[in-house]
């Protein structure tokens, strides 16, 4: 609302209710938790953080509809709707902080974030009621509560428990390495030497070659391409393990879980770096590089897994082919550098 159309008295309470539900958005997004005392009923906390949800997308709704059309709303009532929005925000946030960590770190996060997006999208709101002039709804106002509606809307998808919020990263990793993959083999589809067809075996290449892969630079994509994939692999069997042997009823095992979560989250940019280090013209150092990270990376995925207690007997018959991949195509891609070194 422009300063023409919107006095002091009605703008003052929205100023009031943005600055504080941005101070309440700081302290969920870097607080902790309080200290789980006696048992903690999962079934109960998630029915409370719908309930509180549900309120804060009521009053965005109120709030923007509201502001929607003139004639403005009477500072009194502006003071009313300032005070029950920061109501459900603050309920909101005192639910989300019922959640002990030793439900389980990854859960948390999950919870932690759907909060954090759902207040920032109450603040957007606000801040854009502030910013527009009250003619007719604006477009920034409508999107702003379509935004609100969308990260309400995600609390429905929320994980049941850590071992669902562990299969979520999973799943989040397994889509972003098998992209990377996909985009290297495209690559490799369309992309060839334009002149290999006129060029005899002995003569030099010409043209460009920036722009296309040696027959050396594609000898090497092969290993690197094989350490992507058992990337990909790690992940898909981990997943299927997870799922099959997956255990929240212990503070070890949660933990576990916690662990494998935060060391498969490394993998995607790893995978992503090797990626396009691949792309010509083709930095044979920055390749090394790459395929070593990755290889160390996947080791050490590899035996956290062996550890935890996901890894039974079937698992470890794939645990064991995986460490022989990597070492295999760890070794491969060293030969075929130092060959053209």
């Amino acid at each position: 609302m422009s300063a023409d159309t919107c006095g002091e008295n009605v703008s003052l309470p929205l100023r009031n209710l943005l600055n504080s539900i941005r101070c309440v958005t700081d302290r969920v997004r870097d607080g902790e938790s309080n200290a789980s005392e006696g048992a903690f009923d999962l079934s109960n906390f998630r029915d409370a953080l719908n309930q509180a949800v549900k309120a804060v997308s009521h009053e965005a709704t109120k709030l923007s509809l509201a502001f929607s059309k003139p004639p403005l709303p009477s500072p009194q009532d502006v003071e009313k709707f300032s005070e029950s929005t920061m109501k459900s925000v603050l309920s909101l946030s005192t639910v989300y902080y019922w959640l002990p960590k030793d439900q389980g770190v990854s859960l948390r996060r999950q919870v932690r974030d759907a909060t954090v997006e759902v207040l920032e999208g109450v603040a957007q709101l606000v801040e854009v009621i502030l910013s527009s002039p009250l003619q007719s709804l604006s477009q920034d106002q409508l999107t702003s509560t379509g935004s609100v509606w969308s990260a309400c809307d995600h609390f429905a998808q929320l994980p049941q428990d850590n071992k669902a919020a562990v299969l979520m990263v999973l799943s989040d990793q397994i889509g972003v390495v098998k992209d990377a993959i996909e985009e290297v083999e495209q690559a490799l589809s369309e992309a060839e030497d334009p002149f290999s067809d006129i060029l005899d075996n002995d003569q030099e290449p010409r043209g460009n070659q920036d722009t296309y892969w040696s027959e050396q630079d594609r000898l090497l994509i092969g290993p690197c391409r094989g350490l992507m994939m058992a990337a990909a692999a790690c992940l898909r069997k981990l997943t299927s393990a997870v799922k099959a042997n997956g255990d929240v009823t212990t503070a070890q095992n949660l933990a576990q879980l916690d662990d494998l979560a935060d060391i498969t989250k490394e993998i995607s940019p790893v995978v992503d770096d090797l990626a396009l280090c691949l792309y010509p013209p083709m930095d044979y150092s920055g390749v090394e590089n790459n395929v070593s990270k990755l290889a160390a990376l996947l080791k050490k995925v590899l035996q956290i897994i062996r550890s935890s207690h996901v890894c039974g007997e079937s698992q470890l018959t794939w645990v064991q082919f995986l460490e022989g991949a990597v070492d295999h195509n760890l070794q491969k891609a060293k030969d075929l550098i130092q060959q053209d070194s």
